[in-house]
């Protein structure tokens, strides 16, 4: 039967209990020490050559004089080494990964079987366009898909990510605005407080002076203070809805209704689409450009560097502004792709032009097909539903014990404060560092920044109720060992992980990024 640790902790019979004898290897069982890949090399090779007779190279003096610089290990070595390194990553594989506003969920393995149908995984961009009719009747059924759910007219597919749609649709904007002949008077966008940070980044890239918009002390847009901010040289708003608190901007529709009134546009970031797909059309609120990431609201792993997809939906405004390619239909029924500025003008559009090299990223469309088609439109709507229901759940079992800075309910992510934390010296940080010990990745900290100490958790739609309910039950726990004055569980967490706290500050800002070997003895004496 199992007991409880000094931490209130249970533990069965495999619990070491709180000191952990030191192995002769640095290996913890299946933890294992793992150094890095140049310390590990050996100088071997895995082939035997002969050494060639006497020639004369045509290199012109430029043939390499020194070490490659790659270490060399057997096969097996490399296998281990890369397995191992990636035992010390935490992902949605492994457990419920709380980061907030980042939709990370599981990744239905169908999606990854049709990905690598040949005709999707093998398809080229170069390839002749007949012989890749199914791959572009896939993107047209995605897109259609996109229109349907947001209520937009037009959508560009080939933006890559987030940040990267983002970009596209403010580039749409400015080109509306050029071709209504502002484009140099109309310099400001509004940015409210709370936004990601790419959405100020984006407006200021394209030349905009980014004007903050203020929070309400319920966590949403001040309507008044924006409605003040209007005049003739607004460009647009970038903003969020649901916003990065969680929240629903219930103003919405009068924030469009304002802004359209002045000549501005209306950006919405699309990434916390995952909240109300089949409940709310953005179309129907007044957005005139909406980001979707494909890879966080159906399915495809968020982060691990990509890939990802952030198709822009765009209103009848912005349409004819939309990038290229664009996808139409040829006399014979056959798809084709209208990639020149001049094969667009014939279809009614002035394109602002070209974004990336090719169409897309077909692995995500196929990936985004199959999630789409096997919810179904109910399907996508209970998903939705489910997300918003497990964070109100979140939200509902720790008011009581950690702080909440907005009244519920929530959308799809429950944010918190550092408040429960006061006089007891521990920090969000140490709160976060101490969830890896228990097996979690922390959840998003110190954002958004309107919050102190904000910690913002995302449960998504696809956590089973044990699965929450055991979260939950561990941020009680340290919420309650915080409060009764365990710092020693806090201070200097994470304990049990491969490293433990690193200086992050001096991380971020003397970088070590570079393996150089280490000096011989005789160098150090």
């Amino acid at each position: 039967m199992s007991g409880m640790n000094r931490q209130g902790r249970s533990s069965g019979p495999g619990d070491a209990g709180p000191s952990v004898h030191a192995t002769f290897t640095g290996n913890k069982a299946l933890a294992q020490e793992e150094a890095l890949i140049f310390e590990r090399d050996s100088g071997a090779c895995g082939v035997d050559l002969e050494e060639p007779q006497a020639f004369e190279d045509r290199l012109g003096g430029n043939r390499r004089k020194g070490s490659i610089g790659l270490p060399g290990l057997a096969e097996p070595d490399v296998v281990r080494h890369y397995v191992r390194l990636s035992q010390k990553n935490y992902a949605i594989d492994a457990g419920l990964y709380p980061l907030g506003s980042c939709t990370m969920k599981h990744n239905p393995r169908l999606n990854e079987k049709m990905a690598r149908l040949p005709g999707f995984a093998d398809v080229h961009p170069l390839q002749p366009q007949k012989t890749v009719q199914g791959a572009m009747a896939l993107i047209e059924l995605v897109a259609d898909w996109l229109k349907e759910l947001t209520g937009m007219p037009a959508v560009a597919m080939s933006p890559k990510a987030g940040a990267h749609g983002e970009l596209c649709g403010m580039m749409a904007i400015q080109a509306a605005l050029e071709a209504r002949g502002e484009g140099e008077t109309r310099t400001r966008v509004l940015v409210p407080e709370s936004a990601h940070g790419t959405n100020p980044a984006t407006a200021a890239l394209l030349g905009y002076k980014v004007d903050a918009i203020p929070a309400t002390e319920d966590g949403r847009v001040d309507v008044a203070a924006f409605k003040a901010k209007l005049g003739p040289d607004v460009a647009a708003i970038m903003l969020t809805n649901p916003n990065t608190c969680g929240l629903f901007e219930r103003d919405i529709r009068e924030i469009a209704d304002a802004l359209h009134a002045v000549g501005g546009y209306f950006y919405c970031d699309g990434a916390n689409f995952n909240a109300i797909v089949g409940r709310v059309r953005p179309g129907d609120l007044g957005v005139d450009a909406m980001h979707i990431n494909l890879h966080k609201t159906f399915s495809t792993p968020h982060g691990g560097g990509g890939p990802g997809a952030g198709p822009v939906v765009l209103s009848d405004a912005l349409a004819p502004f939309a990038p290229l390619p664009w996808i139409t239909t040829r006399d014979d029924g056959r798809l084709k792709f209208a990639e020149t500025e001049e094969q667009v003008a014939a279809l009614g559009g002035t394109s602002f032009g070209r974004m990336t090299a090719f169409h897309g990223q077909m692995g995500m469309f196929v990936r985004a097909a199959a999630y789409m088609l096997s919810h179904g439109a109910d399907g996508l709507k209970q998903a939705a539903e489910d997300a918003v229901l497990s964070a109100n759940y979140v939200l509902a079992s720790l008011k009581d014990v950690m702080s909440a800075p907005f009244e519920g309910p929530c959308m799809h992510e429950a944010l918190f404060d550092d408040r429960f934390l006061k006089d007891t010296g521990v920090e969000t940080l140490d709160f976060a560092k101490a969830m890896i010990d228990e097996g979690y990745h922390p959840m998003t900290m110190y954002f958004p920044l309107v919050v102190h100490g904000a910690m913002l958790i995302e449960p998504t739609e696809s956590e089973s109720k044990a699965s929450v309910d055991l979260f939950i039950a561990t941020l009680a726990d340290l919420a309650a060992s915080a409060k009764k004055g365990e710092t020693e569980r806090f201070k200097g967490a994470p304990f049990l992980a491969p490293r433990r706290r690193l200086d992050e500050t001096l991380a971020a800002r003397n970088p070590i990024l570079t393996w150089s070997a280490p000096l011989p003895a005789e160098a150090a004496e």
